[in-house]
């Protein structure tokens, strides 16, 4: 027997019902209003996916973002469209991670309580740019990504130390 039905029924007419289940009630949980929502699909863009090559175990697949200017939808964003993408390809992948990528701490969405059971995971690594140690001490690799983010001063002598480490 289907149950969504008699559930339906049941939060319709006793919305506060829900909260009978729930150890950190809110306030208001007697005004709370139960509606059954039909979400329609937009168009996501994730700036890129990481997919693991063919044949290897565990087949993780990585999502990255990069953010450099002040966007506080970004969270909602990306693991909204993290979590439809792996809905669409469940049986591909055994494991996600996020990597998102900011020129600077102070252009990441100030709201990080609504996410906070991914931004607190080891699944979401949150990459500050300007923080990562003085240039040409790093990695060639991440030299290159944090001359993006040099002042045209200094990138010039940033370029130049690069080519000659490389």
């Amino acid at each position: 027997m289907r149950r969504d039905s008699i559930y339906y029924q049941i939060f319709k007419r006793f919305p506060g019902l829900l909260f009978e289940f729930v150890d950190d009630r809110p306030q208001q949980a007697q005004n709370y209003r139960f509606e059954s929502v039909e979400v329609k699909e937009t168009a996501f863009r994730i700036d890129g996916v990481f997919l693991p090559p063919e044949g290897t175990t565990p087949r993780i697949i990585f999502f990255a973002e990069v953010q450099f200017q002040k966007d506080e939808a970004l969270h909602h964003r990306l693991f909204t469209e993290s979590m439809m993408y792996l809905n669409r390809n469940q049986s591909q992948y055994d494991d996600w991670y996020c990597v998102v990528i900011f020129p600077s701490r102070n252009l990441e969405p100030s709201d990080k309580k609504t996410h906070r059971i991914f931004l607190n995971s080891n699944q979401v690594q949150r990459i500050y740019l300007d923080e990562l140690g003085t240039p040409n001490t790093l990695p060639v690799a991440i030299n290159l990504m944090q001359l993006t983010i040099a002042s045209e001063k200094a990138m010039a002598e940033q370029a130049r130390l690069l080519i000659e480490r490389v």
